[in-house]
């Protein structure tokens, strides 16, 4: 089952994703789940999928995506966690390279991603995104995966020339992270680490690899992170990205105004986004 978060007609509803529309399920069960966060922390995706059949009532034209989770209460991402990443940045350290994002970074499918003005390397950078779906803490590898929701896609947009040796400034620039188009559940993927996943600028492929070349796997970072710090439901665990980033390339290709930037992972699906610049405070609140 595929789930979305969108907007139509100015109400932010979520639903199943068909190749022909959506299900609005806000208007099914929204009387006890009115978010798709709300679903999740309800342990009610069983829910949901009694409707998944139903005929789609939204077309794809009324709508506007939002990230898969616009208000999670933690994003934590994994850098450096790909073998030809970690030779491209000249990274040794065995141990998980973690920093977090702020959930007003993001940004939906089909949305501008906003270059700062006052940046020249705005780089891209796909990932396998993880979206917690029920409450753990001190959980073991083993069972790790028992608390996942699904999958989903993410272009973890990284402003360079404000990312030195702590990430922070380089990653929560408005509209810099894309989180979409959905969220597949985890019936639909049994094995996080057997997907290929591929970044592509103007149609280009530039990152191509598999999730079973991660250094941490799914259910490893999960553990990990889950020992320092509870995890709930609709939380995200940005999982890192391959090697290929902008950064990287000779000469180094940085994302410009009008570029379209994809991240497509088997069995999930695609994300989409244009490249926007933004000058001013109030052209952030119009753009995004």
């Amino acid at each position: 089952m595929k789930l979305i978060n969108f907007l139509h007609n100015n109400s932010e509803k979520y639903g199943v994703l068909k190749p022909t529309g959506v299900i609005d399920l806000k208007k099914l069960i929204g009387d006890k789940y009115p978010t798709l966060l709300s679903l999740l922390k309800g342990n009610a995706l069983s829910v949901a999928r009694e409707y998944q059949y139903n005929a789609t009532d939204i077309s794809f034209d009324d709508i506007i995506y939002l990230p898969v989770i616009n208000n999670p209460t933690k994003i934590i991402c994994a850098g450096m966690n790909y073998a030809d990443k970690r030779i491209e940045f000249n990274e040794s350290n065995p141990a998980p390279t973690l920093f977090v994002r702020f959930a007003d970074s993001q940004t939906g499918h089909n949305n501008p991603v906003l270059k700062p003005f006052n940046s020249s390397e705005f780089d891209y950078e796909g990932e396998l995104a993880v979206i917690i779906g029920q409450h753990c803490f001190h959980v073991n590898a083993t069972d790790a995966l028992n608390y996942v929701a699904g999958y989903s896609c993410y272009m973890d947009g990284s402003v360079r020339d404000w990312q030195h040796s702590w990430y922070t400034a380089g990653k929560n620039w408005p509209s810099t992270g894309a989180f979409g188009p959905n969220l597949t559940t985890c019936d639909e993927i049994p094995n996080p680490q057997r997907l290929n996943l591929r970044t592509l600028l103007n149609g280009r492929i530039v990152q191509s690899d598999n999730t079973a070349n991660m250094i941490h796997r799914v259910a490893d970072l999960i553990a990990y992170i889950s020992t320092f710090t509870p995890l709930s439901a609709g939380d995200v665990i940005l999982t890192g990205s391959p090697g290929g980033v902008g950064k990287k390339q000779i000469p180094p290709l940085f994302l410009q105004p009008g570029d379209v930037i994809e991240v497509e992972i088997e069995c999930i699906g695609k994300l989409t986004n244009t490249v926007s610049e933004v000058w001013l405070v109030d052209e952030v609140k119009t753009v995004a």
